[in-house]
């Protein structure tokens, strides 16, 4: 049996996981979710990314707001304004079960790691959905405005503020899932990828934990990187906003050296192709692009190929 483990934020990675699960045997995937964007609101407990994650692979996400459920009624938070409440960030009467459910169950003393593998289960997914850790990280957005916390500038301000820096507050002491370890010391392990999610937002988080950033240095497995970009552009999200604020060029050759050290090949879009000779690493050259389910599933086996073109494997 094969075993994949995917490193992914919310939207953009999540297309790409369920193209890996369509591609892989039922079981042969681990996704471990950004947990960096989580945060209280309104008393609860909230993981945007995970949700994400759980809601797309089960087929369940809302393809209008690209977050959420489908169907959603929203109740809830209409009777939150109503009170004079906080509603700027918006939970929807489904997803607000999932919320009380996960709040209760971490104020009883489990973990989050636990109450997510029981999550996906009773969403119908076959694979594992894994929060990058138990501990509290918390991504922090440095802007002309002050600190403020990923929601805070993500919703709240809706990126407007000018990014001069990221802190992920937490990180240096927090530790793997044995859900992750697990899926590493598997002899069956054939690939390590990490979804085209912003890496600044999204994988950042991962990258500042020092046990992550170990294992991926020391994966004996090829480490896969698909790049976010399209023509120098985010498919979606605020990526090359934050990369032109920190002065970056808006390039894959600039994802590339962001992930220099840890991974072992970049998949970029057909429209940067030009940058493969500026990139120090393995290069594959595709559509990165995912609109339609065959779109998912072509890159998954795509990045599966190029990583068993790798000698290591």
């Amino acid at each position: 049996m094969t075993q994949v483990l995917a490193l992914s934020g919310g939207i953009g990675g999540a297309k790409l996981a369920v193209g890996l699960q369509r591609v892989l045997f039922p079981g042969e995937l681990t996704v471990a979710v950004n947990t960096g964007d989580d945060f209280e609101h309104l008393g609860l407990a909230i993981s945007p990314d995970l949700d994400t994650m759980i809601y797309t692979l089960a087929g369940m996400q809302n393809p209008e707001l690209g977050w959420g459920r489908a169907n959603e009624s929203w109740n809830f938070m209409a009777e939150i304004e109503r009170l004079g409440g906080e509603h700027w960030f918006r939970l929807g009467d489904k997803d607000l079960a999932v919320h009380i459910e996960r709040t209760r169950r971490l104020n009883a003393g489990e973990k989050l790691s636990g109450i997510t593998a029981d999550f996906a289960r009773h969403f119908g997914i076959l694979g594992k959905v894994v929060p990058m850790t138990n501990d509290l990280v918390r991504t922090m957005v440095v802007t002309d405005e002050g600190t403020l916390d990923f929601q805070h500038y993500f919703v709240g301000r809706r990126c407007e503020p000018a990014v001069k820096g990221l802190a992920y507050a937490g990180a240096a002491d927090a530790q793997l899932v044995p859900f992750v370890q697990e899926a590493v010391e598997d002899p069956s392990l054939q690939a390590i990828v990490i979804c085209p999610s912003n890496p600044w937002l999204s994988i950042g988080p991962f990258l500042e934990m020092p046990a992550w950033r170990q294992l991926l240095v020391e994966a004996t497995v090829p480490v896969i990187a698909v790049s976010p970009l399209v023509n120098g552009q985010a498919v979606k999200g605020p990526t090359t906003k934050i990369m032109s604020e920190l002065q970056l060029e808006q390039s894959s050759a600039t994802i590339a050296r962001f992930y220099e050290g840890i991974i072992d090949g970049l998949v970029l879009d057909r429209s940067e192709a030009h940058l493969a000779p500026q990139i120090s690493m393995a290069t594959h050259v595709t559509a990165t692009l995912m609109k339609t389910a065959t779109d998912k599933q072509r890159l998954a086996r795509e990045v599966m190929d190029f990583a068993r073109s790798f000698s290591k494997l």
